[in-house]
């Protein structure tokens, strides 16, 4: 598949929970031992397609297909898992619910779900089919790289896929860093730093 980061190979894989398939895009040979630079990108239809500023799913995608084709081999997971495992029409009623003070963390409890109810391990599943036997993880979230780790997966490195904070997606930015345990730097980091 011809993109304007580069060519890829798109495998669809299905989706043991229902729906529709999970997609792993591949650039480059595979079968390597040095680290393969991977995403597991969860869907975002909002962000990723209709480019919603409330998250920084879109850009984080962009940028991911970016080092992937620039990288000498990588993988790029697209896993149907949108509002954090809960879909589309939960993730609207979620927004709403936002829109009245809720942070996307409670949102979540209020409509009955996890904070978070993702799963990884179809992920893992996906490139031990694919042969990648060690990973360099793109990611900000410690959860994605101790996911695959449990599934016996080789993640031999964490690289930082921060997006510059905005005024839609700020608080969105806090809460994944103060109540998901997210690994980010916001505004005023830096002079809180210098500070102490």
């Amino acid at each position: 598949m011809p993109t304007k980061h580069g060519e890829f190979t798109a495998y669809a894989y299905p989706n043991p929970a229902g729906g529709e398939a999970h997609l792993a895009l591949v650039h480059g040979d595979l079968n390597t031992d040095k680290p393969v630079l991977v995403r597991m990108h969860s869907e975002c239809l909002t962000g990723d397609t209709l480019g919603s500023l409330r998250c920084d799913c879109g850009p984080q995608l962009e940028r991911a297909l970016q080092e992937i084709g620039e990288a000498p081999a990588g993988v790029l997971l697209y896993l149907r898992q949108e509002g954090r495992g809960i879909g589309l029409a939960a993730k609207i009623e979620a927004y709403m619910l936002q829109e009245t003070g809720a942070d996307t963390y409670d949102a979540n409890i209020l409509l009955g779900y996890p904070p978070d109810g993702r799963d990884y391990g179809q992920a893992a599943d996906i490139l031990r089919d694919l042969g990648v036997r060690n990973v360099a993880l793109l990611t900000n979230n410690p959860t994605k790289s101790a996911a695959l780790r449990a599934e016996g997966i080789n993640v031999m490195e964490e690289r930082s896929l921060e997006i510059t904070p905005g005024r839609h997606n700020l608080r969105y930015l806090t809460v994944k860093r103060q109540r998901f345990g997210h690994r980010l730097q916001l505004p005023g980091d830096a002079a809180a730093a210098g500070a102490q």
